[in-house]
């Protein structure tokens, strides 16, 4: 149950990381992506078609860029994060 969790919370990571990265560098692809986070081309690959799929990036002829919504992702993010924060907490309370 707890390993699945830390395997979804690990992919999440590795979306947003790539993420932030298009917003800072983009226009930017696959092999510069995989150089900069020392993830494999395939996992790069991966999170770059999620992120398109939720309409956070779209390719371009020198490599992915953010989307107008991703900004507003990423503050929805934030604001999601902090909730689930709050949960962990009083789960860990409540195991006191």
């Amino acid at each position: 149950m707890i390993e699945k969790l830390r395997e979804e919370i690990d992919v999440i990571e590795r979306h947003l990381k790539i993420l932030k990265i298009i917003v800072n560098d983009g226009p930017i692809g696959i092999i510069k992506l995989s150089e900069i986070t020392g993830f494999p081309p395939h996992k790069v690959r991966y999170s770059l078609r999620v992120l398109e799929n939720h309409n956070l990036i779209s390719p371009s002829s020198n490599g992915a860029v953010a989307t107008e919504g991703t900004e507003e992702f990423i503050n929805e993010f934030k604001n999601i994060l902090k909730e689930i924060v709050k949960k962990l907490e009083n789960l860990e309370n409540a195991l006191d």
